[in-house]
């Protein structure tokens, strides 16, 4: 027997005592920091009984090879948070203590009190984005008397430098770069109030694991520099800052791929904060030399970043700052002229292929303060959506202010130098200091990124102009205000900006927001109103009803809504029904607001839209409900296409099967072209009944019924947009039909009654085609 399995067996013939006595009791000194029992798991965590983990951890030592324990995940954070401040002992009792591992393995010393809690992380959660904004607190909160200081955010495999942020009163708030896979990290706090804080040994510690995986299964934000023809590639600066930083094409993109990854950060949060998950948009990268933080600059570490796509246009600069002086002022002349101009240099950069969306933010550097005319040429402030391009621009004029790496994000959040308006723009008169100009820059940006994603103006948030509070997000004190004339001070949780809940739940339906647990997306997005009588309003979408906004006579933005959260039902899924009553919707308004016209936009949760103008009009007996021949009550769903073609009249079908007992519907032709003509259905006894007219292709398409196994219409597949551009007959068999018409026209809805009713004829508009219909049904 050799010697080295006799050595194993007898390794295995010992007991977990003789380990604990045979053990040193001492590990103060020990280089080997896999074996540590203390650390916790998170900020907010607390170690259990060093008694009961002991055997656990020795024994597994036993069993496993030496090293293996540093991959093993960080045990689970413990509820309870007392412990730790009767672990902690005096702080003065500390001096000397070695320090925690920076595996973020377990150790054997006591818990600081001082150690950094972290408010939005817990020990093996999941992020999906590069950049994660996190805040906290120092110890437990009103424990203690407040504390300032610094705090250290390392990694155990330094595959990022440390960066330090810093505490004021106890509370901070910091960035974190993440990369795919675990991130182990580490929150060291360091204050000349306390002991030890100086020395190499720090013991005011804390850790966590990020897993982090990217959401490579949701289409990117693009990020895009405008430039004209002739531009030399330089942005508006100070003397003192162009010298020190540099003002062209190279610094340019640096600052914009920071902007970006603050937007990203900040859109995560506040997706976090409203219960929706960490869902943020993710960038278009390439492999380059990493420009996130000052080390990889100097030695030229590769690091997978945002792209930042450089567009020259056609246009020179002087003909780029004289379409449009800026947006702002009145006297600015061919409005939009510079969204068009971006659009269309976008188009021509990506060349997207037929049904690709692209979401693109735009910087447009030629954008230049004009001291003799006092204007910002050269620069819009535009979002929007044109087909399948969705597009925000803004202009540089605020661009020399923005951080380029971490390490510079606090100074220029905080940085309270003036303005100097022979340089550059005090835009709005809300960029009187440095730091505000940070504000005003990205966060103006940022609303025109969500004009692009779908958002419109809201009440309060950064589609509004919160924005001008964006600081508050990343720094824990503020800085003194030109705008507001205040000192400043430190910054609670209430008192910074933040996405509208409504923009949040808009992203929680956007595809560029999409989680990798996510299931895959319906492609049909469609929502379908059907008007009842009472005053009440069916809406219907595949995907889900997600929420509905509800507006009062003259509102331009939504003050009252409705939300149909998936947690709130058995099956764990938005409701694909929901019933609206004009009662209920009225009274969700102000009093003033209670009568007049009433507005509603319903959203599915497949990203989806309808709008009702007029509630009132849909809802109404004589525009939505007519009485059958056999006296039952047939309802009229919300039409589709405009009706709005030169000599567009009106038509109706209802189908003889559904008041004659004796006629059974046996097929259906369908007349069409590039968009749908007509329909004519067939029964048993050889009768017919049109809809629309005998158009398009010779003789048309017939779809036969199985009359035989009592085969029904149970819905139809409809493509619209001004006109009826295609159409599908599906079946209580499960059967569909060919698609006839124009297959690729206009936009999908899916048109099946709610549960208890059926489909008891066809409605609607025809002109050369049909350009207008809605199906009709009954209970």
């Amino acid at each position: 027997m050799s010697p080295s399995l006799f050595s194993l067996k007898s390794l295995r013939r010992r007991s977990k005592a003789s380990f604990q006595t045979e053990r040193s009791t001492d590990t103060s000194s020990e280089g080997d920091a896999s074996v540590s029992q203390g650390t916790p798991a998170s900020g907010a965590s607390t170690p259990p009984s060093l008694s009961q983990k002991s055997d656990d951890a020795l024994n597994l030592r036993s069993k496993e090879p030496a090293g293996a324990q540093t991959s093993r995940p960080a045990p689970a954070p413990h509820s309870s948070s007392n412990n730790r401040l009767s672990m902690a002992g005096s702080i003065s009792g500390m001096t000397g203590l070695g320090s925690p591992g920076m595996t973020g393995s377990r150790s054997h010393l006591p818990i600081s009190q001082y150690a950094p809690r972290i408010g939005n992380l817990t020990d093996g959660c999941w992020a999906y984005q590069k950049v994660l904004l996190v805040h906290g607190t120092i110890g437990e909160a009103g424990t203690q008397r407040p504390v300032d200081g610094t705090l250290t955010i390392s990694r155990a495999d330094d595959a990022f430098p440390p960066i330090q942020w810093p505490v004021c009163e106890s509370q901070w708030k910091a960035l974190v770069y993440l990369q795919p896979g675990p991130n182990r990290l580490r929150f060291d706090f360091s204050s000349p109030k306390l002991m030890n804080s100086g020395s190499s040994n720090p013991i005011h510690s804390s850790y966590v694991m990020v897993h982090m995986l990217p959401p490579m299964n949701a289409p990117p934000l693009h990020l895009a520099i405008l430039l004209g023809s002739d531009s030399p590639g330089t942005f508006d600066a100070m003397p003192a800052r162009a010298e020190r930083e540099g003002n062209g094409l190279d610094t340019a993109m640096r600052k914009f791929r920071m902007a970006a990854y603050l937007w990203q950060a900040f859109t995560s949060e506040q997706m976090f904060r409203n219960k929706l998950g960490r869902r943020a948009f993710r960038f278009d990268e390439e492999w380059m030399t990493g420009t996130s933080n000052i080390r990889d600059r100097e030695m030229g570490t590769m690091r997978s970043e945002a792209k930042v796509h450089i567009i020259r246009t056609d246009k020179t600069v002087n003909e780029l700052r004289d379409l449009e002086k800026a947006q702002q002022y009145e006297k600015a002349s061919k409005k939009g002229a510079l969204f068009d101009i971006a659009k269309q240099a976008v188009t021509n950069y990506f060349q997207p292929l037929d049904g690709q969306k692209l979401h693109v933010s735009v910087l447009l550097l030629d954008a230049h303060w004009d001291t003799s005319s006092q204007v910002i040429t050269g620069h819009a402030a535009l979002g929007g959506s044109g087909g399948d391009l969705r597009v925000g621009i803004f202009g540089s004029h605020c661009l020399q202010s923005y951080p380029s790496t971490f390490e510079e994000v606090v100074p220029a959040f905080t940085d309270c130098t003036p303005t100097d308006t022979n340089f550059v723009a005090n835009d709005c008169n809300d960029c009187g200091s440095s730091w505000e100009m940070v504000n005003l820059g990205i966060g103006a940006h940022l609303h025109e990124t969500g004009h692009a994603f779908g958002c419109p103006h809201q009440e309060s948030g950064i589609m509004l102009r919160d924005y001008v509070r964006l600081n508050r997000s990343f720094v824990a004190r503020e800085a003194y205000s030109t705008r507001m004339k205040s000192k400043g001070g430190v910054v609670s949780r209430d008192q910074e900006c933040g996405w509208h809940r409504l923009d949040c739940l808009r992203f929680r339906s956007h595809p560029c927001f999409r989680l990798p647990s996510d299931p895959p997306m319906s492609p049909d997005e469609s929502v379908q109103a059907w008007p009842l009588d009472g005053g009440n309003l069916i809406v219907t979408a595949p995907t889900g009803v997600a929420f509905v906004e509800i507006f009062g006579d003259g509102d331009d933005v939504c003050h009252a809504w409705i939300e149909y959260a998936a947690e709130g039902h058995g099956s764990g899924q938005t409701p694909r029904n929901a019933t609206l009553s004009e009662v209920d919707l009225r009274s969700r308004l102000p009093e003033n607001k209670k009568k007049g016209n009433l507005k509603i936009s319903v959203k599915s949760c497949g990203g989806g839209s309808l709008d009702v103008g007029d509630f009132h009009k849909l809802v109404s007996s004589k525009e939505s409900t007519l009485k059958l021949e056999n006296g039952n009550a047939a309802f009229k769903s919300k039409a589709l296409g405009f009706s709005q073609m030169p000599g567009s009249s009106p038509g109706q079908v209802v189908f003889s099967s559904s008041v004659k007992h004796n006629r059974v519907l046996s097929k259906v032709i369908v007349f069409h072209g590039r968009a749908v003509d007509g329909m004519e259905f067939f029964y048993d006894d050889d009768s017919r009944q049109l809809f629309g007219k005998r158009g398009g292709r010779p003789g048309g398409d017939t779809f036969d019924l199985d009359v035989r196994r009592g085969e029904y219409i149970t819905g139809f597949h409809v493509r619209s947009g001004q006109w009826i551009d295609g159409i599908q007959i599906l079946t209580s068999m499960g059967r569909r039909s060919p698609l006839f018409g124009n297959v690729h026209g206009g936009s999908p809805t899916t048109l099946i009654p709610p549960r208890g009713f059926t489909i008891v004829g066809v409605s609607g508009s025809c002109a050369a085609w049909v350009d207008g219909f809605s199906v009709l049904i009954a209970r």
